[in-house]
């Protein structure tokens, strides 16, 4: 992703971190700094931390405590790797995530992108439930160009998985996307037919699910904190998608949700156009999120 796109997603976070900030040596400066850092959403235990780390550096510039922040925050998020898993013939990647989240967006536009890299994804509907879930979930498929497989309409959507599961190995499909049913996090019988779901890919092939996502709304804030939480206390995660990335001033979210769960976000939602999907880069965005 060029560092000029990086720059104007994290524009309206990077305003609300600096804007007006003044100097390390001005009085109040730290004080306004961990304000700032709480309003885009760190947290009140990152964003303390982040502000003692700048401190002890001793910045005696803007710019100085500026590289320092984003030496901070990078430290802070994941350290280990955020591609995504694809090496297993299918793989098999489920999307999580509250209704409106951008799951079925998210899919789509990850189907365009591994198409565009020469592998060929089957895009499952499991949504069953929900009137419009299939067919919203078959306009991105033509979309994008790939296949599409969809359980019946009211039908059992681990049954759906197990099938299309079984349909891509025969037809030489590289990866299975799967858009599930958008729950809340408190909705705890819901959760566990989702824990049902992995269960049942599992069986249909070895290692299934590879990549377990939850897809979060970056304008949210705060409230994709107890999003995840309440996820990754009834499902195992392996990574995170941020969608709507490019419209927030709460950015700083993603640093806290990483610290919290110890979980990477893996692909950013930066626009509305179908290639405005990108693997997220932490020491860019963290750059960017500071620059002067």
């Amino acid at each position: 992703m060029p560092e000029g796109l990086w720059n104007r997603v994290a524009a309206r976070t990077r305003r609300l971190f600096t804007e007006g900030l003044g100097t390390p040596l001005e009085p109040g400066f730290y004080d306004s700094l961990e304000e700032r850092l709480l309003a885009g959403d760190l947290g009140p235990q990152l964003a303390a931390a982040i502000t003692a780390g700048v401190r002890e550096q001793k910045p005696s510039t803007l710019e100085h405590a500026q590289a320092a922040l984003a030496a901070q925050v990078t430290m802070a998020m994941h350290p280990g790797t955020r591609a995504l898993r694809l090496e297993a013939k299918p793989s098999c990647l489920l999307f999580y995530g509250v209704n409106g989240a951008g799951k079925t967006t998210t899919v789509g536009k990850l189907a365009h992108r591994l198409k565009a890299q020469g592998l060929r994804p089957l895009i499952v509907a499991a949504d069953t439930y929900r009137a419009a879930g299939i067919e919203q979930m078959q306009a991105w498929a033509e979309r994008a160009g790939v296949e599409s497989f969809a359980g019946k309409p009211g039908g059992d959507p681990a049954a759906a998985v197990f099938d299309a599961l079984q349909m891509a190995a025969s037809r030489g499909h590289d990866a299975v996307l799967v858009d599930t049913a958008g729950r809340l996090q408190t909705q705890h019988n819901l959760l566990q037919e989702l824990a049902k779901i992995a269960r049942v890919a599992g069986r249909a092939q070895e290692g299934a699910p590879h990549e377990a996502l939850l897809v979060l709304d970056a304008a949210l804030g705060q409230s994709t904190i107890a999003q995840a939480r309440g996820f990754a206390s009834a499902l195992p995660l392996t990574g995170l998608v941020l969608a709507k990335l490019d419209g927030s001033a709460k950015g700083g979210a993603v640093l806290a949700v990483e610290s919290e769960l110890g979980v990477p976000v893996k692909l950013a939602g930066v626009g509305e156009a179908i290639d405005d999907l990108v693997e997220f880069d932490p020491q860019a965005f963290a750059q960017a999120l500071f620059a002067a």
